[in-house]
């Protein structure tokens, strides 16, 4: 990530401390298991659970293992309880369960003096009397592998016992008793479950009994199976007598014979590689927003392991051994998805300095093209096409790619896929998708289909199909076009017939698409005619580098009327199918998903549609609400959506790609706008505030890409 000023203007955005809650908080479960940490391990798998140590998902565990890349994912360990057993005998319980029958019990977060996540590190300390215990996990980046520590602050001396609750199943199902005792063999440290995973750690005492009705409050507010049985394998046993001393655990799945450092170690490495990328942000936000970014690109190596910190080895040829990197969309429930990864790649990996990194992804996606189509579902064993924006997406990630890393070679190589890409298009593929020759704009639609972002379906009929000419897709065709063209003319391609396209697709959108009140339609030509809904998908043809009205001012409307702290609606509070709430079954949310349902993925779009306009579009103007944010919900992280009514609870995923993308891209070009004292060149993107670099109208292009920087001008 380029250095970038830190302007002064930024002290007026309010930067919270590190998430640090007291016993207050961490002991009313409606606030502490309402607040989420996540500790990814580098592969797609994780560990997840809240402030006050309750598990309210299925999600919930210390160890989920990823299958496929993260298409799919198993929970193993599902706690470790501990059990504090005093000189005279006394028990004092930490671990906090929730039971169908109503009950909490044990209550241990009742005894929570803190919690602490710091590096993307959780940790809680205990009090009980004068005895205070603190706990500790991390990740060993790379494979499916967890230290846990425990470690007495003060008092003792006591002994310590941690109870292994234990599962092997589907992130997504529930396990019961009912289907037969788990399979376990011993071992001299721990236990094998499952022939799955291992626990290893001091005085292991074997144990074998069922915790029936674990009850999951968050799966019973979503309308899901809330239940689950689980197994009591054993527990971890040793004195501590004084302070400083530690009871240490790992788990890990995969290989099962390679045993991972001790949890001590795993902690230091985990902490030092946040330090390291933390340390590349130009202040506290961008810092955790980095940090949060790592979380979602996986099974790439780790880049913090190489000499620059951008990724190891070279890519010179198709035969490069060092593996390409996915982004798992979103976390607990999401795994790679070509729309969401090419809607993140600018912040995920040009913002976050990973440009090597994302040079492997995009030659590996490309290999998935198939009439014109790149497969939304790549490396996860089940490929689909199903997008009519994944593509264009993805047209735009190359275009961002050689603008910033100066990758002429890789549009070189490139270079068939997007003649096969156009061709394509033109001519007509899949669901529909095609370019009208009426007026060149992309049209597509079919039957049970929904292809734009706004996918959801209920009973396999979609909420939002948007059959027809979509506004978004359309300024993702016209920015697709521009794109290619400079690919083109910077490898030496010959791009009249491009530019020509362009120019005739953006010349009709600006006859097509305004609209006197809503700014612009959100559909025309759909099977019930124009679709003048008030959608935040217009933002694209303001925002993107090549949009057809890249420049110009979004409708106020839109700011008046869609506009959060947390992101836009997306659709306007009066339209009579407006959903104000995100709740309920997952009929009722997959109803209200793009129905009003906010999404902070769209800020990005806004800041730029802003700033490509000369209008306002610093840290107070779009991002004020993200910095209290990420302390809210998954903490560190940004939610996949909000309510659309005041106070917009958080909904969805509480770490989701897209989000974290936009907003690091979008806090970072804010910031370094800010601080670059006049200049409108916004700093990494290569975008700018005036259009300039990238700027398009309908007339013909700007040749950004093949445009050698001025001196003085940031490169």
């Amino acid at each position: 990530m380029r250095a970038s000023k830190t302007p002064a203007s930024m002290a007026s955005v309010a930067i919270p401390d590190p998430y640090t809650f007291g016993t207050r908080l961490c002991g009313d479960l409606s606030e502490g298991a309402a607040r989420e940490w996540l500790v990814p391990d580098g592969v797609g798998g994780y560990a997840m659970g809240t402030v006050s140590g309750l598990r309210t998902r299925r999600y919930h565990a210390l160890l989920v293992a990823a299958e496929r890349g993260g298409s799919a994912r198993r929970v193993g360990l599902a706690a470790l309880d501990p059990v504090l057993v005093t000189a005279s005998g006394a028990e004092v319980r930490l671990a906090t369960h929730e039971w169908a029958s109503g009950a909490v019990a044990p209550a241990g977060h009742t005894l929570l003096e803190g919690f602490q996540l710091e590096h993307g590190l959780p940790r809680w300390r205990w009090r009980a009397g004068d005895v205070v215990l603190e706990a500790e996990l991390a990740a060993v980046y790379g494979r499916p592998a967890y230290g846990y520590r425990y470690r007495l602050v003060a008092g003792g001396p006591v002994t310590l016992r941690v109870e292994a609750l234990c599962t092997w199943r589907d992130q997504h199902a529930e396990r019961f008793a009912s289907g037969g005792d788990p399979a376990v063999q011993a071992t001299a440290e721990g236990v094998i479950f499952e022939d799955a995973y291992r626990l290893a750690g001091p005085g292991w005492r074997p144990a074998g009994q069922w915790y029936r009705d674990v009850f999951l409050r968050e799966e019973a507010a979503r309308g899901l199976g809330a239940r689950e049985d689980l197994w009591f394998a054993g527990s971890f046993n040793a004195e501590l007598t004084r302070p400083g001393q530690t009871l240490e655990v790992t788990a890990w799945a995969g290989d099962l014979r390679t045993v991972p450092p001790p949890a001590s170690q795993i902690i230091a490495a985990a902490r030092e590689r946040a330090l390291v990328i933390e340390s590349r942000g130009a202040d506290a936000v961008a810092a955790r927003l980095l940090l949060a970014a790592d979380a979602f690109v996986v099974g790439g190596g780790d880049p913090m392991s190489g000499p620059s910190g951008t990724g190891a080895g070279s890519d010179s040829d198709s035969d490069d051994p060092v593996p390409h990197p996915h982004v798992i969309a979103g976390y607990p429930w999401f795994g790679p998805w070509s729309r969401d990864t090419m809607l993140s790649y600018e912040g995920l990996f040009l913002t976050a300095g990973r440009a090597d990194e994302g040079r492997r992804l995009l030659r590996a996606y490309a290999a998935t093209l198939s009439e014109g189509m790149l497969a939304n579902t790549a490396d996860t064993g089940s490929v689909e096409y199903n997008t009519a924006d994944a593509t264009l997406w993805f047209v735009h990630a190359i275009g961002r790619q050689v603008a910033v890393a100066g990758d002429t070679d890789l549009a070189a190589e490139l270079a068939p896929d997007l003649d096969g890409i156009l061709r394509a298009h033109l001519e007509g593929t899949r669901y529909g998708i095609r370019v009208d020759p009426a007026d060149s704009l992309l049209t597509q639609g079919a039957d049970h289909c929904a292809l734009t972002w706004m996918d959801a379906r209920i009973d396999g009929d979609p909420v939002t199909q948007r059959r027809g000419k979509a506004v978004e897709i359309n300024a993702l065709w016209i920015n697709a076009l521009g794109t290619i063209a400079d690919l083109f003319k910077a490898v030496g391609r010959d791009a009249t017939a491009v530019r020509q396209r362009y120019e005739a697709a953006a010349t009709s959108f600006l006859r097509r698409f305004p609209h006197p009140d809503c700014g612009l339609y959100d559909l025309v030509d759909g099977p019930a005619g124009d679709d003048a809904a008030l959608r935040p998908n217009q933002l694209l043809a303001h925002s993107l580098p090549y949009g057809p009205l890249r420049g110009t001012p979004p409708a106020a409307v839109i700011s008046r009327r869609l506009l959060t702290p947390l992101g836009l609606r997306t659709l306007g509070p009066d339209d009579p199918a407006y959903q104000p709430r995100h709740r309920g079954s997952s009929r009722d949310r997959d109803a209200a998903y793009h129905q009003g349902t906010v999404w902070p993925w769209l800020l990005g779009p806004y800041r730029d549609a802003l700033a490509a306009a000369g209008m306002p579009a610093g840290l107070d103007t779009v991002f004020g609400g993200l910095p209290g944010h990420l302390g809210e919900a998954g903490l560190g992280s940004v939610s996949e959506t909000a309510e659309g009514q005041v106070p917009h609870a958080t909904s969805g995923c509480p770490f989701q790609a897209w989000s974290v993308a936009e907003a690091l891209r979008g806090w970072t070009e804010s910031a370094e706008s800010a601080g670059s004292a006049g200049s409108s060149v916004s700093g990494a993107s290569g975008r700018t505030a005036s259009g300039g670099a990238g700027a398009s109208t309908a007339s013909g292009t700007t040749d950004h890409i093949a445009r050698t920087p001025s001196a003085g001008e940031p490169q």
